[in-house]
């Protein structure tokens, strides 16, 4: 496990020297066939990792959001990449987007990264450890009482799209403070204890896969929204654990 994590941070590093290359640049941006934006820092980021697990570890599989899948098919270790999730922060010169990089066991997230390059803060999780925020523990928050908690989440228009709606609406009256942090971004937030409730509508498969090691090293918890627990899928609800239930019961009361 720590070749593999140790991999994991040089991946996390290399990557984000090449992504700050871009940052606050103008940038020629594309659009992909669900409309979602990328930029050539996305596509070099991704290349580079891809090249650089090719290399270290030839017998792994990878899949990445912009090149789809790579290596052996009967591969056991699969890496998965997003290499700027938050894109959209990024083109608009916003710092808060992150790389996520996962190591999948058989289908299942034994390691994750998330990278914000501009911060230069690197949170690791993995399977039997303590997540580590640049190679010091972390943990969630003791907040018990949803009046006291931090929410924060990527697009409110995403959870009145996906029928969230009312339901988040509830949640903000209740909660002390309600904030878009999102991306991969808020999930860090509620790992190091700095947000007590992430909510996240829409997600995809390398959205998803780094979350759960570093969520759940660090104390918290993480399903769907509507409590189900998760390896990949296609919504997440990352939490310090106190308050999971509630929120649950509240995002799916009507």
């Amino acid at each position: 496990m720590q070749e593999w994590i140790d991999f994991a941070e040089e991946l996390a590093r290399e990557s984000g020297k090449l992504v700050l290359g871009y940052f606050g640049t103008p940038l020629d941006v594309q659009h992909k066939a669900d409309h979602s934006p990328v930029t050539k820092a996305d596509q070099e980021a991704e290349a580079l990792m891809r090249r650089m697990i090719e290399v270290r570890f030839p017998q792994h599989q990878v899949v990445g959001e912009e090149s789809g899948t790579s290596g052996p098919a009967e591969a056991k270790l699969q890496w998965m990449l997003d290499p700027i999730d938050g894109t959209k922060s990024f083109i608009h010169g916003v710092p808060l987007f992150c790389t996520l990089i996962a190591l999948l066991k058989e289908g299942r997230p034994i390691l994750g990264a998330i990278h914000i390059p501009v911060s230069g803060e690197l949170l690791i999780g993995a399977e039997g450890r303590e997540t580590v925020l640049n190679g010091r523990p972390v943990h969630v928050s003791g907040t018990r009482s949803l009046s006291e908690a931090t929410v924060v989440y990527t697009s409110s228009g995403s959870m009145w799209k996906e029928g969230y709606g009312e339901a988040f609406r509830a949640l903000q009256g209740k909660a002390q403070l309600v904030r878009g942090w999102g991306d991969g971004y808020g999930h860090m937030l509620v790992a190091t204890g700095r947000a007590d409730i992430m909510l996240d509508p829409i997600l995809s498969p390398w959205d998803v896969a780094a979350l759960k090691p570093c969520v759940e090293g660090a104390g918290g918890r993480l399903t769907d929204l509507q409590g189900q627990v998760l390896d990949l899928g296609e919504s997440a609800l990352s939490t310090n654990g106190h308050l999971h239930d509630e929120v649950l019961a509240i995002i799916n009361s009507g």
